[in-house]
């Protein structure tokens, strides 16, 4: 049974928010420590302990909420955001004019730096951001000035959240890439051993029927010939291979886990060989070039609609019996697609008279397509000698055309 691939939850995140909680609760401790040290300082000392009994309760019952981003919501943010504002405003009320002026602690001191923390590992520098700054004018609120010791803390914590939530955003984007780094090897390696296994199996076998049908003739061959066709496709698609669908992350918070979206891009480029390897069959051959060939999405389908056009008259006029080679150039100054069959050729006259008699489809499905495209169609037919048609595309000529579909 083959090795199934999968996607591991990875999260630099998890960590941080392991952090912040033992943070909370650490300085939880050390503001009722500084309360309990100086307690003979405080002017309304059971105001400041019915905030701490708050405090306490609300650190403790909310450690579940500051485990990940999804059970950190917006709702508990804001409310921790005010607890924190609350005790700064407290403070006034519950310790002396003259320790306050001398640069004492705030009710929450160094716990409202928690809160803040928070906002930034939940949505970015831009809501670490948004705290601190309510922070910061809590605090020149309850000095009633900006004293010197409260405009470096609140720098301080100004500068330290926002620096946290930048980087958690870029942990994000990284996390993101990885993953999609991860699927892409995942179904590269799946895509090969597809691929062994079809060569080792069907492919031969579709090789085997094509030889015998030959060799046997008559019905036999019609059936040799079919699975000549199917045997080209499929080896076609094999090597195209099966394309990794684009990933984007599920949460922000979630990591590698992630889920597949579809999203067709019809603006950029489009690759000529992948629209021309459906024409390759038993009795058309491809040759291409090893690297893309890329032109505007409209004027390769123009293109690649010509090439149709060509196969089909020489499917028609050259008889089932009749070869075809599609070669493709990829020049400096344009693309060369040539169409080359083995039958009997075009009298010299019998163009102009098919176009007399109505039947246009050299005219325009041909050189129709690449005169639009500003390129052109030349058509060499010796009789006896087979027919060559010669599609021409300027590079860019084709990228102007590509615009103008656009527009």
């Amino acid at each position: 049974m083959p090795r199934r691939e999968r996607v591991m939850r990875m999260s630099v995140e998890l960590p941080l928010w392991r952090a912040l909680a033992g943070y909370r609760v650490l300085t939880m401790l050390y503001a009722v420590g500084l309360f309990a040290t100086a307690y003979d300082q405080f002017v309304r000392p059971w105001t400041a302990v019915g905030y701490y009994a708050v405090l306490c309760v609300w650190t403790l019952a909310t450690l579940p909420r500051v485990a990940s981003a999804a059970s950190c919501t917006r709702r508990f943010l804001a409310v921790d955001l005010a607890v924190a504002l609350t005790g700064i405003l407290l403070t006034p009320l519950a310790d002396s004019h003259e320790r306050i002026a001398g640069g004492g602690p705030t009710l929450p001191s160094i716990w409202t730096a928690g809160s803040v923390l928070a906002f930034a590992l939940k949505g970015g520098w831009r809501w670490a951001a948004a705290a601190s700054t309510a922070v910061a004018a809590a605090n020149l609120a309850e000095r009633g000035s900006p004293a010197r010791d409260t405009v470096h803390n609140v720098i301080l914590v100004w500068v330290a959240s926002i620096a946290i939530g930048y980087v958690v955003e870029v942990a994000r984007a990284s996390e993101r890439t990885l993953a999609r780094a991860l699927e892409i090897e995942a179904a590269t390696r799946e895509r090969e051993r597809l691929a062994r296994d079809i060569h080792d199996g069907v492919l031969q076998v579709l090789a085997m029927v094509q030889r015998r049908g030959a060799v046997l003739g008559g019905e036999a061959a019609d059936l040799g010939r079919l699975a000549g066709e199917q045997e080209v496709a499929l080896r076609t698609l094999v090597s195209g291979g099966l394309l990794p669908v684009s990933r984007v992350s599920e949460d922000a918070a979630a990591g590698a886990v992630v889920r597949a979206v579809e999203e067709p891009d019809d603006d950029g480029p489009a690759d000529l060989r992948s629209l021309l390897a459906p024409f390759a069959a038993a009795r058309v051959s491809l040759a291409e070039p090893g690297a893309p060939v890329p032109l505007p999405r409209a004027a390769a389908r123009e293109l690649a609609a010509a090439v149709g056009a060509a196969l089909d008259n020489v499917r028609a006029h050259a008889g089932p019996d009749a070869r075809a080679w599609i070669l493709v150039e990829d020049e400096p100054d344009g693309i060369v697609v040539t169409v080359r069959d083995d039958g009997p050729g075009i009298p010299e006259g019998r163009l102009a008279q098919a176009e007399g008699e109505g039947r246009l489809g050299v005219a325009q499905s041909i050189r129709g397509r690449l005169r639009d495209l500003g390129g052109s169609a030349e058509l060499i037919s010796v009789p006896g000698q087979g027919t060559e048609v010669e599609l021409k595309v300027p590079k860019g000529a084709a990228r102007a055309r590509g615009k103008a579909e656009k527009r």
